[in-house]
Formats: structure tokens, C-alpha cells, sequence
């Protein structure tokens, strides 16, 4: 098309967009959708023994006091639950919503910047435009993300939601989104109650789930800590080393550790550079490498000495080796899932991002001379292809019959906004109405409601365009009155492109017939030309 022609018509398409916003409808046809956050996914409450309730994660301001005095843990290995030091406080995950208010929007508060802590936000959005409708076909599920992810109080609550659903959507099955190690939890309770899963459960689609780890993230998330948010709001947020200390005691974190019984492609290291100096005083520098069992004994030595001050008293808290056994327990409990008869499984994994695989500390140059010096250093990533979080290589391993696994570029986080992935969900969901989209070759849509000629004429490129459209309102009364006349409204646009040694001169004009509204719909009608010198 030529470029002045493709130029009106977004213009246009952009004006019909904001002259009027369609009213939200709900499809009563619609099954219900559970959505599923992973870790740091959902928005925790402190309750106070009076019943106080503070919101302690996430909150931008003031961030680091309530964090640290409300979510710092111990793991209890007889419970297998990680216990807040503050035993004056309950960690509560709020239900507004249906559950949706907890992993919507992860800072309610913020205004500048509140991207960075949107979370299923955009999808809820979308969603709700297809029909569906909260607390009727839309729920959400959040949960203490520090527990393990085969936690029995968790998964308890994860089946009486199902309960819950199934019988608010008189009896219809359930179709579960998850996002990141959200996956991993409906895995292990797919695993653990098989029968309960194929009672509800009519689809799960996982997007962007580590099911053999995140190796790179997670190793250096133990030794150095981790920022849930990236940019300018990191200087008002919690410190990464203070929420390195909160990783430390979660059986979650050590549940995303690369696996160990999976056939690496390649095999993710915990690297360094040191010095050794031999008895006569010679000194060499070698890179070693480790691993994934044999990097254990390197993050355990390094975090030997590690502690923290509470309420005036120094707690240890080294590499917990109680959490490991826990987790690898877990990890026995996800390779014995199988997805259940009847039920659908789909994967959707990001690609085209560096992402961390293997840890290196330390340079040639300056090499490590003290192995506590790691978690006072910058890492060093080498890189695979993934979602900047969870590599290619893990995410697709999901070891279930799935019907479609299907590679999206984007970004870990950011791929629950991204509109190839709505395309994608929307179609498994049947809740679009193409029986010719096919998501695994093709998830683009392509315009074909518009028809373009093109032909030379003494020199000239013509080039000509109809295209259609037609706008839904639910009453009459609801259409501006600029187009309540009886008669066709009629506009025109013209542009012209002096042309130069690298382009073309180009005239193109369009005319636009808005007719009256009949039955509900306003018909728009545009028909344009553009004539440019031939090449």
C-alpha cells in the first residue's frame, strides 16, 4: 500500500477507536478462568492481633521497615512452612475481588510508574473486553508465595477455590492460566490430586513456567539477592540484599533450583575466578566450575556466615540445607504429574532474551581470594536464549502430554500483556469464534475486511482502498448526536510527499460516510486513492 494511504487509514482506525468506547458485555457462554500468579505474584496483608491490616507487599514507600519486620521467615522443617519472626502478625493474602485485587495491580497506590508493578493487570483488562466476567467466569488466585509450592494449606485453598468456581459457573469446568512458578504449584497439586484436577479442570495453559528451574536467576538471587523492580523505583523499594534474606528461608526459591535429574543441553554453572598460592609463595589463577549438585557446596560455604539483626538479636541464616531436602522432595512430587484424562494442557514459553543460565564471580583480572566475598559482588551471566528469567530449555520441558507448546518472544513479566499471547489464550479459551486461527503457526492477525487495487497508468502508481466498518452500541440514546442526523455525514482528507532522489512524489485522498445509526449500528464507510510517480 502506498505510505500516504496507509497513513489515513490508522488515522482513521485511531478516530474510530476514541469516538466511542464499547460497553463491557458478558458471554454467558464462557467457561470460568482461574488466573495464577508465581513468586513475589500477589499482594500480602499483615494482620495484627487486633485485626489491623497493612499491606507489606508491594508497597513502594516505606518498603523496607515493614518488609523486613512482617515477611522475614524461619523454615519450619517438621511443618515445612516458613513462619514470620513477627508472632505478632498473620501474613494474609486478600480475597477483594474474587481473588483478582491480589494479583492485578501488586501497588494499588501508585500512580508514576505503576507499570512496574502491574501484574495480571492488563490481561484482567482484555479479558473482561471478551466477556468475561469477575467473580461470575473470571477468579484469581494469590497465595503466600514464600511457602513451598506443594505446601498442604496452599493446595487445600487452591481446591476449594476450584470447588468454589465450579459450582459459582453452575457445574462448568475450569480453565487455569499460570504464570512463572504459579505452573510449578498447579503441577504439584495436578500430581497430588489428580482426581480433584480432573473433576474441575477442563484446560491449564502455562505461560512462562520454569519447569526445571531458573538456574541463573535463582543462584544468583541466593547470593546476592534479587529486585522485583527494575529502574528508577529500585531506590524506593526493598533493597535487594534485604530481600535476599527473606529468599533464604523460602522453600519456594529453592523449588526453582535448576533440576537435577533433567538432561541439560547445557548445563548451567556456578563459576569463579581464584587465587590459589601454593607453599612457596607462587600464585595462579583458575576458573573453576560447578555443576548444579556440586555448586551446592559453594553456596553453603559462601553463605555460611550470613545473619541478620531482629528486634535487637543477631539470627543466623546460612544456606538451608532442611529447605533443600524439602524441595527436592517437591521436585520428586512434579516429575510424577500426569495431566489427567480430559483435561487439555498448553504451554506458552518466551524466547529472543538473554537469560541467565550459568554464574560467574570474580574476572582473570581480578580474581576472588575469599570466597565470602561473592555476595559483595556484581555477577557475571552467561546467556541463553529465554524470557530473561526462565531459559527456553527449561520452560518447554514441561514433561506433560500437552496439546500445543508455542514460543512467543517477550519478556518474562511482560509477556502477560503482550497481544500475541491474548490471540493465543483467547483461541484456547474459545472465546473468539475463528475456526481458522491456528496459534501454533501463526499468531498474527491478519486484516482481510478491506479491499485494494492497484494499477499503472501513464506512468503513475494508482493505488485504491475500500474498507468497512461498523459500530455496536447497545442503545441508540448512548450515539453522539453529532451523528444522530437522518442523513449520511460525509468528510475528506486529502495529503500530499514532494518526492526527492529517494522517494516518490504521492497525492493521496479519502473520503469518510458515516451513515445514520440503524438497529443499533453505526455503519462507516471510507474509500480512498493514492497516486504517486512510478519507480
Amino acid at each position: 500500500m502506498a505510505v500516504l494511504l496507509e497513513d489515513i487509514v490508522k488515522s482513521i482506525e485511531l478516530w474510530l477507536k476514541l469516538l466511542k468506547k464499547p460497553e463491557p458485555f458478558v458471554d454467558p457462554n464462557l467457561d470460568p478462568v482461574l488466573l495464577v500468579p508465581g513468586i513475589a505474584g500477589s499482594i500480602l496483608k499483615a494482620v495484627d492481633e487486633k485485626g489491623k491490616e497493612e499491606r507489606v507487599w508491594v508497597r513502594i514507600f516505606g518498603s523496607d521497615r515493614e518488609f523486613c519486620t512482617k515477611l522475614w521467615s524461619r523454615f519450619d522443617p517438621k511443618s515445612g512452612k516458613t513462619v514470620s519472626l513477627d508472632q505478632k502478625t498473620n501474613i494474609v493474602v486478600p480475597q477483594d475481588r474474587d481473588g483478582l485485587y491480589a494479583i492485578d495491580v501488586l501497588d494499588p497506590d501508585m500512580i508514576i510508574g505503576r507499570d512496574g508493578v502491574n501484574y495480571f493487570h492488563d490481561m484482567i483488562v482484555e479479558m473482561t473486553k471478551w466477556g468475561y466476567q469477575e467473580g461470575k467466569t473470571l477468579f484469581g488466585f494469590g497465595y503466600d508465595f514464600r511457602q513451598s509450592n506443594r505446601f498442604k494449606e496452599t493446595l487445600e485453598q487452591f481446591a476449594e477455590k476450584l470447588e468454589l468456581m465450579f459450582t459459582a459457573a453452575g457445574g462448568k469446568k475450569i480453565n487455569i492460566i499460570t504464570h512463572s512458578m504459579g505452573g510449578l504449584l498447579v503441577k504439584c497439586f495436578m500430581s497430588l490430586h489428580s482426581d480433584l484436577f480432573e473433576r474441575y479442570v477442563k484446560s491449564w495453559i502455562a505461560i512462562a513456567a520454569p519447569f526445571q528451574g531458573a538456574p541463573g536467576y535463582v543462584t544468583s538471587s541466593f547470593l546476592n539477592g534479587m529486585s522485583f523492580v527494575e529502574g528508577w523505583q529500585q531506590n524506593f523499594f526493598v533493597s535487594k540484599w534485604h530481600m535476599h534474606q527473606l529468599l533464604i528461608e523460602c522453600p519456594s526459591l529453592y523449588e526453582l533450583m535448576a533440576s537435577l535429574d533433567f538432561s541439560w543441553e547445557h548445563v548451567p554453572l556456578l563459576q569463579f575466578w581464584k587465587e590459589n598460592i601454593d607453599v612457596d609463595g607462587n600464585s595462579s589463577i583458575l576458573l573453576e566450575s560447578y555443576p548444579p549438585v556440586e555448586a551446592v557446596s559453594v553456596i553453603t560455604q559462601t553463605l555460611a556466615t550470613n545473619e541478620i539483626e531482629y528486634d535487637g538479636v543477631d539470627i543466623p541464616l546460612p544456606f538451608n540445607l532442611e529447605i533443600l531436602k524439602w524441595a527436592n522432595e517437591t521436585k520428586k512430587v512434579l516429575s510424577c504429574a500426569k495431566v489427567p484424562p480430559g483435561v487439555k494442557f498448553y504451554n506458552i514459553y518466551g524466547t529472543n532474551l538473554d537469560t541467565p543460565h550459568s554464574v560467574c564471580y570474580g574476572s582473570e583480572d581480578a580474581p576472588i581470594t575469599d570466597i565470602h566475598e561473592i555476595p559483595l559482588l556484581l555477577a557475571n551471566f552467561i546467556c541463553v536464549d529465554g524470557d530473561g528469567t526462565v531459559p527456553v530449555e527449561s520452560a518447554k520441558a514441561d514433561g506433560l502430554d500437552a496439546v500445543a507448546r508455542v514460543a512467543v518472544p517477550g519478556e518474562h513479566r511482560g509477556i502477560l500483556c503482550d497481544r500475541h499471547v491474548f490471540r493465543i489464550v483467547k483461541h484456547w479459551l474459545k472465546a473468539d469464534h475463528d475456526p481458522f486461527y491456528n496459534p501454533i503457526n501463526d499468531y498474527v492477525i491478519l486484516p482481510t475486511s478491506f479491499e485494494i487495487e492497484s494499477h499503472q497508468e501513464k506512468g503513475l502508481q494508482v493505488t485504491s482502498l475500500k474498507e468497512e466498518w461498523e459500530i455496536l452500541t447497545a442503545d441508540e440514546a448512548e450515539i453522539d448526536d453529532t451523528f444522530a442526523d437522518s442523513r449520511p455525514m460525509v468528510g475528506s482528507i486529502a495529503v500530499s510527499h514532494l518526492g526527492d532522489d529517494r522517494s516518490p512524489s504521492e497525492t493521496a485522498r479519502a473520503t469518510v460516510t458515516i451513515h445514520p445509526q440503524s438497529e443499533g449500528m453505526q455503519h462507516i464507510e471510507l474509500n480512498a486513492v493514492s497516486v504517486s510517480a512510478s519507480a
